[in-house]
């Protein structure tokens, strides 16, 4: 998870689960205790109201006055049931609301204690039940032990209580996806000019922009300033590495020229018909060598630009066609506008111009060039032509600088060796394979992160 607002929301979201979980089981734990305690207190009113409506009667037994008495008791399912032993345990009397049913209360307990205790039904319907025994005064002064026993269905309670809990869910719920909300939101605020760094970064890349905005907040404004400074002093010294490797250039250009210009004064021989040639594969590799590292200061520093790769390719095929006008060859070019090269534009001529050259001096009627977008972005270029074609065999040491194919023809063997250390130097690679017109095809690969 790469994204600063997704690892908060993240971590955020889970201290909510831990700390609503646990403020949920408290709340239900004090709930449940409050209501259990509740309930008790009815049971206990219930009792009172079984004491208060036994009386004895003229055979000293205990008799229930069914006036005083809580109507559920009669009522057969009522949920509410009490029952009136003597001390051997039978039943003196039981509510009507027992009718069919059997509570096991549990053995007597001591005279004036409460017990109160939860069990099941045959049919496994929870109740709760207390018990109390008192030592019934007679008229003649002799006491005779009797115990009091109500019970009442817990449905009500564990649907109250299932309820309570839906409610603390849902509620706690609804608060959490509200503060994420809200630090979500607060988040986008705070972070914002960190995507405004990451924005500018980008423009950068692209060439759009110069350098970052300052005046951002102050654990962010150094670091804008100090990468403004980074890109100044970047761009300097690329510029003055670049000047330098343009005025080698022209030093060694010029003792060449003369060179050239004193041969061409003397009469042609086989000296200078042997010369002639050195003096221009050395123009060629000067020229070469001092593009790779001027290639390389391109691609590593910061703001390199998108090539119009359509616009470029035109104007290389348009050159292309006047110099083999007496070949004539057939140049068909498909560009998918989704393919990018982001570097200096003289380092996509030099790529794709030697292609073009070499398909174009080997072809014998065709030249196809195709560009499409690599898996992830970047470049695909395609040169393949109708010529002779190139060996499987010899195809890698064509990539050889100074490996050529027919010594007979114009050239120094260099062109694929070039293609092949500017891809490099851009993170690709060149391959040659056979094409379907019958010569041979050049593949380059370019992917769009170029600063590897």
């Amino acid at each position: 998870m790469s994204s600063l607002s997704a690892r908060l929301l993240l971590a955020v979201g889970v201290l909510l689960l831990f700390f609503f979980g646990a403020t949920i089981v408290v709340l239900e734990i004090a709930f449940r205790d409050s209501a259990e305690q509740a309930q008790r207190d009815i049971l206990d009113g219930h009792l009172m109201a079984l004491l208060a409506g036994a009386e004895p009667n003229d055979a000293g037994e205990l008799l229930m006055l069914h006036d005083l008495l809580e109507p559920r008791l009669g009522a057969v399912g009522s949920g509410l049931y009490g029952v009136l032993t003597d001390s051997g345990g039978e039943p003196v009397w039981e509510s009507l609301s027992l009718l069919g049913l059997e509570i096991p209360f549990g053995p007597a307990p001591e005279p004036g204690v409460r017990v109160f205790s939860e069990v099941e039904l045959e049919d496994g319907t929870p109740v709760m039940t207390l018990s109390l025994s008192v030592e019934w005064e007679l008229a003649n002064g002799d006491l005779r032990p009797y115990t009091f026993s109500v019970a009442e269905s817990l449905d009500s309670f564990n649907a109250q209580l299932a309820r309570y809990r839906r409610q603390l869910f849902g509620w706690f719920a609804a608060i959490a996806l509200f503060m994420l909300l809200s630090m979500s939101l607060v988040m986008r605020g705070i972070l914002k000019p960190l995507r405004q760094i990451e924005e500018e970064i980008g423009e950068i890349e692209e060439g759009r922009r110069a350098e970052l905005t300052e005046g951002l907040p102050t654990e962010l404004d150094s670091v804008a300033r100090n990468m403004n400074v980074l890109i100044g002093s970047e761009r300097g010294r690329a510029e003055r590495y670049r000047h330098t490797l343009d005025n080698l250039a022209h030093s060694l250009k010029t003792p060449l020229a003369a060179i050239r210009a004193v041969l061409s004064e003397q009469p042609a021989n086989v000296l200078t018909g042997k010369i002639e040639p050195q003096i221009e594969r050395m123009n060629d590799i000067i020229r070469y060598q001092l593009r790779k590292p001027a290639s390389l200061v391109t691609t590593a520093s910061l703001g390199v630009s998108r090539v119009v790769i359509e616009e470029q390719l035109l104007r290389l095929v348009d050159g292309l066609r006047k110099v083999y006008k007496d070949k004539k060859p057939e140049i068909t070019l498909s560009v998918d506008r989704r393919a990018e090269f982001r570097g200096d534009t003289g380092d996509f001529l030099e790529l794709s111009g030697n292609l073009l050259d070499n398909a174009c001096k080997w072809c014998k009627s065709l030249v196809d060039v195709r560009v499409r977008p690599c898996e992830g972005g970047g470049m695909h270029l395609t040169v393949s032509d109708d010529g002779p074609g190139i060996p499987e065999e010899v195809a890698g040491l064509m990539l050889e600088r100074g490996m050529r194919l027919d010594e007979s023809a114009p050239g120094h063997g260099i062109g694929l060796a070039v293609v092949r250390e500017i891809a490099a130097s851009y993170g690709g690679e060149l391959s040659i394979s056979a094409s379907p017109h019958g010569g041979a095809e050049m593949n380059v690969i370019i992917p769009a992160k170029n600063e590897s």
